[in-house]
């Protein structure tokens, strides 16, 4: 299930507020060109200036942009009444200049009224390369308010911003995009393990199976057999072979596979990779977290100030209120982890992260191939390193007392129960790093979803953080009973579907999963027989839950389950648990083996998610939980293969992993990873997983590009692109738990 946001990345209020429009009709329904006088042979009008002074120059409109104002919208040039159609392709272009030379602009498409969307932005550095830009995207809306706007504020020093030749033109077919897909020989571009399952894919027209062989890095032939052909795979449209190589076991660096005249991108075998993956996963949550400054000794070039700490012009989290009409109180909601790519901070979300953070804990500890050690105090590199706590325990902390924070205090309405998320009250654009965010900060309404995930991973906290510090455990469980008792008094306050300015819904209409997590994690911390009584008087307790998705966000059932069957606890029936998990993972392994890019993960009709990535890795848990209930090598061989498609085993032969691989993605959405759009900000930390595939391409820049793409192929590596490409506190998780397994099997 998708983030399900309602709004694109809006445009705030300050840059409409104060802008004197001038007055234009909007164009005809049959006008191709939506701008009105975008050539400026004579006239300026009817656009609009905002804090420049602008004019005519030699057939252009030439603005001189003062220095020192702090954000792009404190200076801009725009035209109003704009007419878009709702699915129809634009041609966005123009051309302009910059003196002295450097400087970008932000150049929108966007809404001219309250809520203030952007529905299109683009960043170029002016004269980089050339003075013409043209861009294509879909618009995700009818209206006759559309704003075209150049935003040029936010420098240092005094400039001047010189636009000719503005065009928003209807009718365009979309963009043909193709990728650069490279050679036709997809391997995981990171690492096979010695003795682990060695498996790639060949791209080829031919039907009848083709010679290949492995080669070592002095490009000795060290291996070879024939391709396996699959013919074509649906889920790219593709004719395709499989090569299997997994009886080659020596360790090295630097090897390729040749097949078909085509030589594969370079990848090694061994375990040092997965070492280092399994902490560069977990080491994004620093540089995600709010309410501190990032120190760049510990995180070097991602060094930056406190976010949202009410320090101008920050309005900040410290005294937050709710909503108008929602409660009449303020809370102290600092801290936790900015959830994606936003300023955002949503309990469901982190709830599911948190838990899976606990889970690599918890699994490293209990099961027979677990390293706890390797996941303890000094691993992270993080401010509270050397405080004789594992170091992911301190991490899954920093969001642990946010959460708590959300929960209603006594004597109010509603009291006990969990606010659902707190966010900008509109959507702010791309780049804004968290320090710089002047949007008005609210709590949105309490819900159970929200009550139930806080019930549920303060309880898991409670037995994990007891060894280290028995008061926050004792905190955490109290909590979580009084969630749970709020939850059971309100069982169906559920969050609003609408509900979608300024951050994501996170709209869930089905509890009953929730309940049956949160009474899992009682349960097994405290053993007590109301919470035994509510799990095996669920519904879910005996229902088939692992489908083609097993577990995310909106899907709790699954962690419970997996809990059940792998934390000790009295449970009557407990066999059938573990057996459910085993017959789950026979599922995911039996959709692994038809698979041609053999993964666990064939959504019907290969309409991939929203967030396709983290749904294969989470679907791989399930095959990794299985090994370790039987220590069946089929199910750990399953999990392991898994990560073959996230390393670049895929369509595109991309590692959507950020740094793994010599092909990765480098520009997930964020406001502040935002290399893409401004080159003094850095690109995504190493070990940031992208959001992958996603059938639905929600936003223009995809949809101007991605029209009628296959499954695999739905994907751009864009900083624009938020529903392919955008990176979440619950994707890396599922990287986390996954790294850690994988290293362990070393």
């Amino acid at each position: 299930m998708n983030r399900r946001r309602t709004a694109l990345l809006s445009l705030t209020a300050l840059l409409a507020t104060g802008l004197a429009a001038v007055p234009a009709g909007p164009a005809g329904a049959d006008d191709a060109e939506q701008v009105r006088n975008g050539t400026f042979d004579t006239t300026t009008d009817p656009w609009w200036t905002n804090n420049v002074t602008a004019g005519l120059s030699d057939g252009k409109l030439c603005a001189d942009v003062p220095g020192g104002t702090a954000n792009r919208w404190d200076a801009a040039v725009g035209q109003n009444d704009v007419k878009l159609v709702k699915g129809e392709s634009y041609r966005f272009g123009f051309s302009a200049t910059g003196a002295p030379e450097g400087h970008s602009v932000r150049a929108i498409v966007g809404l001219q009224v309250s809520p203030y969307d952007t529905y299109y932005e683009v960043t170029p550095q002016l004269s980089v390369s050339g003075n013409t830009y043209t861009y294509t995207f879909a618009s995700p809306v009818d209206t006759t308010q559309g704003q075209v706007g150049f935003q040029l504020g936010g420098g240092a020093d005094p400039w001047r911003f010189c636009l000719d030749d503005v065009s928003l033109l209807g009718g365009v077919p979309p963009e043909e995009y193709k990728p650069d897909t490279g050679p036709r020989v997809r391997v995981n571009q990171v690492a096979y393990l010695p003795r682990g399952p060695k498996n790639a894919t060949l791209v080829t027209d031919a039907t009848e199976r083709l010679p290949w062989r492995l080669k070592n890095a002095a490009g000795a032939v060290v291996a070879g057999g024939w391709t396996v052909p699959r013919g074509v795979d649906p889920s790219s449209g593709e004719n395709v072979h499989s090569i299997h190589f997994g009886d080659y076991r020596s360790a090295g660096k630097g090897l390729t596979l040749v097949a078909d005249g085509e030589t594969s991108r370079p990848f090694d075998i061994g375990t040092a990779a997965y070492e280092k993956l399994r902490l560069d996963a977990a080491k994004f949550y620093y540089t995600q977290r709010s309410g501190t400054g990032i120190r760049d000794d510990l995180r070097p070039g991602y060094g930056r100030k406190a976010g949202h700490v009410d320090v101008a012009p920050n309005q900040g989290d410290g005294n937050v209120p709710c909503q108008p009409g929602v409660c009449d109180y303020t809370l102290d909601v600092t801290g936790g982890w900015y959830d994606a790519g936003d300023h955002g901070k949503y309990v469901v979300n982190g709830g599911i992260s948190v838990w899976q953070l606990l889970s690599t804990y918890e699994r490293a500890r209990l099961a027979r191939t677990g390293q706890v050690e390797k996941l303890g105090d000094g691993t992270l590199n993080i401010p509270e390193s050397g405080n004789k706590v594992p170091d992911i325990l301190d991490e899954a902390r920093w969001e642990l007392d946010f959460l708590l924070k959300m929960q209603v205090p006594e004597g109010k309405p509603l009291a006990g129960m969990v606010h659902h998320k707190i966010h900008d009250e509109q959507w702010t654009g791309l780049p804004l790093m968290p320090s710089d965010d002047p949007q008005k900060r609210e709590l949105h309404p309490p819900t159970t979803a929200a009550t139930l995930n806080l019930a549920a991973t303060a309880a898991q906290a409670a037995r994990l953080y007891k060894a280290y510090d028995p008061q926050f455990a004792a905190t955490a469980l109290a909590a979580a009973r009084k969630a749970w008792a709020a939850a059971l008094a309100h069982p169906a306050v559920l969050a609003s579907e609408s509900d979608g300015i300024g951050g994501g819904t996170y709209a869930d209409r089905d509890v009953a999963d929730e309940f049956y997590w949160a009474a899992t994690e009682l349960y097994l911390t405290t053993g007590g027989k109301e919470f035994q009584d509510h799990i095996l008087d669920s519904p879910v307790h005996t229902a088939d839950i692992f489908g083609p998705i097993s577990f995310d966000w909106a899907r709790t059932a699954v962690p419970a389950r997996l809990d059940l069957a792998t934390v000790p606890s009295r449970l009557p029936g407990r066999d059938k648990v573990r057996q459910s998990v085993r017959e789950g993972a026979d599922r995911y392994l039996a959709t692994l083996k038809a698979h041609p890019y053999g993964m666990p993960y064939a959504p019907e009709g290969h309409t991939y998610d929203w967030g396709s990535t983290h749904q294969i890795l989470n679907n791989a848990v399930v095959l990794a939980t299985a090994y370790d209930i039987t220590g069946g090598s089929k199910y750990r061989d399953g999990a392991v293969q898994s990560m073959d498609y996230i390393l670049g085993r895929n369509a595109l032969n991309i590692s959507y992993v950020t740094g793994f691989g010599e092909v990765s993605a480098q520009n997930q959405h964020s406001r502040w990873y935002a290399h893409q759009l401004d080159p003094k900000l850095p690109e995504p930390p190493v070990g940031s997983l992208s959001g992958g595939p996603n059938s639905s391409i929600q936003d223009p820049l995809a949809q101007g590009k991605l029209q009628g793409c296959v499954g695999q192929f739905c994907y751009i590596d864009d900083i624009q692109s938020w529903s392919t490409n955008e990176l979440t506190i619950n994707w890396n998780s599922a990287l986390t738990w996954m790294a850690s397994f994988v290293a362990d099997q070393g």
